[in-house]
Order: structure tokens, then C-alpha cells, then sequence
């Protein structure tokens, strides 16, 4: 495919958060117009700092960000603000222009339909935070798509989505005549649309330009690490050897000390040929959430749910029971109520349903709001310890955070300084601690990176609790055992 003009030029451009947390160090590499751009790295490695670079809500601390003349940009958000909630629709969308849009009904009816949100009613004069946030998710995206830019930037934009609203998106992408850079870590999604990779490595700092789609770059990306890997260990032997032999030398003595040195050297010239292994590439220890052992019988009890069909919310009777060791899959489209019913259920408040006294629930949310952003991730983990064990098991609270790539500065980081990637990571660092009866998670896999999904599946596949499990990814689910299933939409 034939790409104009460069509409993004980024010279030398180095940018770190305050002192010691480099992010990029003299980074080179442009976008063409018209080219669709995805973005890889590891969770926290700054790919969304390379949006606000763009975007300009940052800048380099040495070289230039160069755009192209007049070229407008949109951003996809990952979450509405605080202040835009109370807001309708229109007045939401009305926002994403600098001078009032006469037209904005039509505009709005017709990118509601791109990301699959469409119902039996207007929602124009509808308040925004009245929609699920799988809703708000597809109103973020049409807020950047409604905009129309020679630029769209989109973060994680298939987070909340159901299926049918990944398909709209991506039917939409491959159809856009403008450039499009995506962060996202659905491999289906990216290979629709995806002609070249921005690979950013945490530990070089450095960008690599890849040209094909996500699982052609992550393939080149893998064999180059094997390749690294395998010359890693040859030098290693190589090494090795030149220390014995200097070892033995010097212990001879006399003329043959200088050969030993030369050993020696030559031991140390091999040790800088060697590549450094990319942090990045690391993943996720396999790990086991442990259940509650004292937990017997009917551990949630579910007579009825109540669904939200074309707005109206309605009870429908679905007699579920879960004892341990059974998984249960709850699927349907966004707004129908999978989200509400399981905070009900991890609060306690669900009506009729009920949940065995003394029973520990551990809740994974998409939000990540039972984290709290205030503690470090070190006192986060220490509460939930404690809660369940009565003390503080140090040894034990650093080799689980260890697991999850939570080391050094990290766990002594605010939970709400962390990369979304690493927020999930916390989230299941504390699982682990917390040893619940019952595991709830929505969508577990939003934001996290490629390589530790399959470890993360293994766990959920072994647990041995009751588990209430909501995922849009099906090669995810794939992978975990499902003794049940409850789609709220053919209720």
C-alpha cells in the first residue's frame, strides 16, 4: 500500500518522569499518511506517553516532535472525566469541536453505528453516566472517530467492547483513509488493519520500526529474542571456558600469569559481546490463586438476575449454583447488566442471591476501583495479607510481587502512578493473597500485555473456588475450564 507525505517526525526526542524513570532516550522514526500504526511494549514501557507527545500534552525534554501543517489530531480516551458524567450526549460530542457543530445529530447517529451503539431509542438528551461502562467505552471511541482527524490515536479501544462492537471498529478502520496509530493488545483486532509496528523496548528505550501486522512483528520479535538467547548461551560456554583455562594458568605461575590475564581479557571482551536480555520480554511466573479450604456446599446461590433489554430492566429466573471447583461463564452484549450484577454480587447487595456467610470474594474489576490509588502497592498487598492471615508475611508478600514483574521502585509506587498494565498486575498480585471461595472478574484481560494472558489463563483454569468470569476475548476463554454458561441476552 502507497503512504504519502510524513505527518509525524519524531527527531531525538528523549522524555523521562521526573528523575530517575527514563522513558525514551534519542528516539528517531515517522508515520506516513494514511498508514496504520500499532503500538507494542510492555506494561509501563510509556506507550500512552507516546500519544501525549503526539498530542502535545507533553513535551520532550530534548529533541522535536514535528507534525505536518494542519493536521488534526483525536484521541481516544480510556475514561470519560469526572466533569463530562453529567453531560447528554450531545453536549458530550458537542465538546470534541472547537466551534459549535450545527449538524451534530446526524454525525452522532451515524458514528454511534460505527461503534455498534445503537438502541430502539434517541439518546441524544441521554446523561452520560446513565450508560454501563462498556457504553461509555464505545461513546469515548466515537468522540475521537465523530472528529474525523488526519490523525486518530487509539488507546486500548477494544477494552468493554463486545464482539459485535469489535467487528463495527474494526470494519470502520480498515475503510479509514487517514492515518491511525493503535495501543492494544487484541492480536485478531490489530492483524485486520495493522501494515507497520512501533515496538517500543523498556530497556533500551529506544523505538523499532517493524513493517507487517501484530503477529508477523511479534513472531520476528520472538526469534530475534531466541536468537539472542541462543548466542547469549554459546558466550556463556565461551566464558566459562577462558576462566578455567586463566584459572588453571595462574596457578602454575610465573610466564604463564601473563597468559592467564590475557584469559581473562579475552573472558571479559566475550561478556560485552553478550545481548542484553529485554526486560521486556520477560513475563509473568506462573502462579495459583489458592481457594478458601473451610468453604463446603453451595457457595452462590443465583435464583434470578435482572437485564437491561432495549432500556427496560426486566428479572428473568436462571436457578444457578456454584460449589467449588465450578467456573461459570457470563456473556452478553454491552449494557445488559454483567458488569451491575457482579458488583452486586462482590458487595453482597444482589437481590435474592445468596453468597455463604464468611465466604472471601476476591474482585477483579475493569476499573480497578477496589484498588486503592493512594497506597503504594507494597501497603496494598501488606492490607490484604493481613486481612487474611492476621500478619505480615514479608518473605512471602515480595516473592508473589516478584511474580508479577513487581520489583524494585515498583512496589514502593503509587498504585495510581502505575500503567493500567500494571494496575492488573496488582490486581492479581492480590488475588493470589487473598485466597477467596469466590473469584469474580470482569474482563481480566483489559490492558495487559500479550505474553502474560496464557499464564493468566492457566490460573483461572486451575482454580479450584467458584469463579464468575466475564471476557470479550474468545482465544482467552479458550484456555479456562467453563462448567457453565449464563448469556443474560438469550434469557
Amino acid at each position: 500500500m502507497a503512504h504519502g507525505e510524513v505527518v509525524i517526525r519524531f527527531e531525538k526526542v528523549s522524555f523521562e518522569y521526573g528523575h530517575n524513570k527514563p522513558i525514551l532516550d534519542t528516539v528517531d522514526f515517522s508515520v506516513r499518511r494514511g498508514m496504520k500504526v500499532t503500538i507494542m511494549g510492555q506494561n509501563g514501557a510509556g506507550k500512552s506517553t507516546l500519544f501525549s507527545l503526539i498530542t502535545k500534552d507533553r513535551s520532550p525534554e530534548e529533541g522535536k516532535v514535528i507534525l505536518a501543517d494542519r493536521t488534526t489530531i483525536a484521541l481516544s480516551r480510556q475514561i470519560i472525566p469526572r466533569d463530562e458524567l453529567e453531560l447528554t450526549v450531545r453536549e458530550f460530542f458537542q465538546k470534541c469541536f472547537k466551534e459549535k457543530v450545527y449538524d451534530i445529530d446526524p454525525r452522532i447517529d451515524d458514528v454511534l453505528e460505527v461503534v455498534n451503539l445503537v438502541g430502539h431509542e434517541k439518546v441524544h438528551d441521554r446523561i452520560i453516566k446513565t450508560f454501563s461502562g462498556g457504553q461509555q467505552a464505545r461513546l469515548l471511541l466515537a468522540s475521537a472517530l465523530i472528529q474525523e482527524p488526519d490523525i486518530l490515536l487509539l488507546d486500548e479501544p477494544t477494552n468493554n467492547l463486545d464482539k459485535a462492537g469489535i467487528q463495527h471498529l474494526t470494519d470502520f478502520l480498515v475503510q479509514y483513509k487517514k492515518t491511525v496509530i493503535v495501543i492494544s493488545h487484541d492480536a485478531h483486532f490489530l492483524n485486520a488493519f495493522t501494515d507497520a509496528v512501533l515496538y517500543l523496548d523498556v530497556y533500551t528505550k529506544k523505538i523499532e520500526q517493524y513493517v507487517g501486522n501484530y503477529t508477523d512483528v511479534r513472531d520476528q520479535i520472538t526469534a530475534r529474542m531466541e536468537r539472542e538467547n541462543r548466542k547469549n548461551a554459546m558466550l556463556s560456554k565461551e566464558i566459562q571456558a577462558k576462566k578455567d583455562q586463566a584459572n588453571a594458568f595462574a596457578m602454575k605461575g610465573g610466564n604463564l600469569r601473563a597468559v592467564a590475564k590475557r584469559m581473562r581479557d579475552l573472558a571479559a571482551d566475550l561478556e560485552d559481546e553478550k545481548v542484553d536480555v529485554r526486560k521486556e520480554d520477560k513475563t509473568i511466573r506462573p502462579f495459583v490463586i489458592p481457594f478458601q479450604q473451610d468453604v463446603n456446599g453451595d457457595i452462590v446461590v443465583i435464583p434470578s438476575v435482572s437485564v437491561l433489554k432495549n432500556g427496560k430492566p426486566r428479572k428473568v429466573t436462571v436457578n444457578i449454583k456454584l460449589r467449588k471447583n465450578k467456573h461459570l461463564l457470563l456473556s452478553g452484549p454491552n449494557g445488559i447488566g454483567k458488569s451491575t450484577l457482579l458488583e452486586a454480587l462482590a458487595n453482597g447487595t444482589a437481590e435474592g442471591v445468596e453468597v455463604q456467610k464468611d465466604v472471601r470474594v476476591g474482585y477483579y474489576r475493569q476499573d480497578f476501583s477496589t484498588l486503592n490509588f493512594e497506597d503504594t502497592v507494597y501497603r496494598s498487598l501488606v492490607e490484604v495479607s493481613k486481612r487474611v492471615t492476621g500478619k505480615i508475611d514479608e518473605e512471602k508478600i515480595r516473592s508473589v510481587a516478584a511474580g508479577f514483574l513487581i520489583t524494585g521502585d515498583v512496589i514502593n509506587t503509587k498504585i495510581g502512578s502505575l500503567s493500567e498494565g500494571q494496575k492488573g498486575l496488582v490486581a492479581f498480585a492480590r488475588l493470589v493473597l487473598e485466597q477467596p471461595g469466590l473469584l469474580i472478574l470482569d474482563e481480566p484481560t483489559n490492558h495487559i500485555n500479550f505474553r502474560h494472558l496464557p499464564v493468566i489463563a492457566k490460573a483461572l483454569d486451575s482454580y479450584m473456588g467458584a469463579m464468575i468470569l466475564v471476557s470479550h476475548v474468545p482465544e482467552f476463554v479458550e484456555q479456562i475450564r467453563i462448567d457453565e454458561n449464563l448469556d443474560l441476552n438469550k434469557e
